[in-house]
């Protein structure tokens, strides 16, 4: 495998990205990208080491609003300087970080769980959900996502929600998450802004993104194999943690 690493780097940076999606251009699917109107804001940090150019949906979910930022680094001052414009209560955002807590865990089979600090189910769920304005979405590995939330404490201010989604990423095999409740960041957001907003359409519409950008990922796949992804590494860490 290791003869065969480098002509396929060489292959992949021959492929020239789209500027919009940042995807291969075979892989683009951003003509069918249509656009959805919601009343959440939407806040994408995404580690600098996450580099799945052919896999990943980040990029892809902000296409679909208008005011979504798409944010690449490891830490910053607040929200506010995070989102590029000012936040007067941070509390009425809320970061999606699982980390170590899990939906089956708890008393609980919602899908959207808020929870505090020491990972207990915060009391008045419906009242503390309806009043969010914001989501702060972690893109990255298991171990990347602990950083950015390591790393910015103004997170804490925020509150923290996990889910428990009833099905298991669309990934499938393509990309094997350590825990059923991993999500694409475009299934997360989906599954977010529907609920919170009480409107099925978004999930839908995001969903079948996703469907149309695996689907033409494995149509290109069988012809051009350099696009794949590189094997991630496993978070052996966070896994005997969880």
């Amino acid at each position: 495998m290791s003869e065969q690493s480098t002509p396929q780097a060489g292959a992949i940076e021959a492929v020239a990205d789209c500027p919009h999606c940042g995807k291969p251009l075979p892989l683009c699917i951003c003509d069918s990208v249509t656009p959805i109107e919601s009343k959440i804001s939407l806040l994408i940090l995404q580690h600098p080491q996450e580099q799945d150019r052919a896999l990943g949906t980040a990029r892809l979910t902000a296409m679909h609003f208008k005011d979504a930022v798409v944010k690449i680094g490891l830490s910053w001052p607040s929200l506010s300087k995070a989102l590029g414009r000012t936040v007067h209560d941070p509390s009425r955002w809320a970061v999606l970080y699982l980390g170590s807590a899990k939906v089956s865990d708890l008393e609980t089979d919602a899908e959207i769980v808020a929870i505090n600090r020491k990972g207990e189910v915060e009391p008045h769920q419906r009242a503390i959900l309806s009043d969010i304005e914001g989501i702060v979405l972690l893109d990255g590995t298991w171990s990347q996502a602990k950083a950015l939330w390591w790393r910015n404490a103004w997170m804490l201010k925020c509150q923290r929600v996990i889910l428990g989604p009833k099905r298991p990423s669309r990934y499938g095999k393509l990309r094997k998450e350590p825990r059923r409740d991993g999500l694409s960041t475009i299934e997360a957001a989906g599954l977010l802004l529907a609920a919170l907003e009480k409107r099925p359409e978004i999930a839908e519409a995001l969903n079948a993104s996703f469907d149309r950008m695996l689907a033409r990922y494995r149509e290109v796949q069988a012809d051009m194999p350099e696009l794949a992804p590189k094997p991630k590494k496993r978070d052996y860490r966070r896994r005997k943690r969880g």
